[in-house]
């Protein structure tokens, strides 16, 4: 009986070989530069995400293979580069920044922006580094009107008092400052779903497509937003930067705090 040989390829290398493998000129991942002919898959097919037609969630192709960068994570670098010109503005800028996406903080930790504030609740499940501070993004603990620059990425599906959190990022933006807050929301429903009484994991997974997941996000997102004092500027560039591997139907929700 012949033995089979198992063969190891050093992990190192298997990537190696995989970049070679998805190499090409169809998009090209504003982090780290590597240029591919297609993108991963990320995500899960979840029903509910099919069904309700979820831009920010469901399986897709919108991972990069060097970096693991997500399409999401992608929209907001490329927005804050080139429609927002954050480079040139930076050392003027007080920015906060919601649970670290590590890609996009590694990036504007490179700036000299006049502060910097990253903070996120969990700190300790997270493997965060030391400088993330924790936070509750229902009690930030800095004054009225500190913040020019807001990112929260798909942190309020989280919270059972979304409003609440939206008036406290609303509390400590500037008048006139940005805040950048993007959930995973329906594209065919029009008003927001959420049942508090659902507790279960797998049934808050089959409802609202992620088990910590406290809602599902319909058209009315821009309403609450409003009614918390914001005024919300949705807009669509992922077509002028299809490249960078963004998703096309992901829109910018991009809300000011009016002087």
């Amino acid at each position: 009986m012949i033995a089979r040989i198992k063969t190891f390829i050093p992990a190192g290398l298997k990537k190696q070989i995989k970049l070679l493998l998805h190499k090409g000129n169809k998009y090209t991942c504003p982090f780290c530069n590597y240029s591919s002919k297609d993108l991963s898959i990320i995500g899960v097919n979840l029903p509910v995400l099919i069904e309700k037609q979820v831009v920010g969630g469901g399986e897709r192709r919108g991972g990069c293979y060097n970096c693991d960068s997500t399409d999401r994570e992608r929209l907001l670098l490329v927005y804050l580069k080139e429609k927002l010109n954050i480079a040139s503005i930076a050392k003027e800028m007080n920015v906060l920044h919601i649970a670290p996406e590590k890609n996009l903080a590694n990036i504007l930790l490179k700036l000299d922006f006049k502060s910097y504030i990253l903070g996120d609740l969990y700190t300790d499940g997270y493997s965060y580094p030391e400088y993330v501070q924790n936070m509750n993004v229902l009690n930030i603990p800095y004054d009225n009107n500190t913040f020019d620059l807001i990112i929260c990425n798909h942190v309020l599906e989280h919270i059972p008092t979304d409003t609440d959190a939206m008036k406290e990022l609303q509390r400590v933006l500037k008048p006139g400052g940005k805040a950048i807050l993007q959930v995973p929301i329906s594209k065919n429903t029009l008003k927001t779903f959420e049942d508090f009484s659902i507790t279960d994991p797998k049934q808050r997974e089959m409802l609202f497509g992620q088990y910590d997941h406290l809602r599902l996000y319909g058209q009315d997102y821009v309403q609450r937003l409003e009614q918390s004092g914001f005024k919300v500027n949705r807009i669509n560039i992922s077509s002028e930067f299809i490249k960078y591997g963004v998703n096309e139907d992901e829109e910018l929700f991009i809300c000011e705090k009016m002087p």
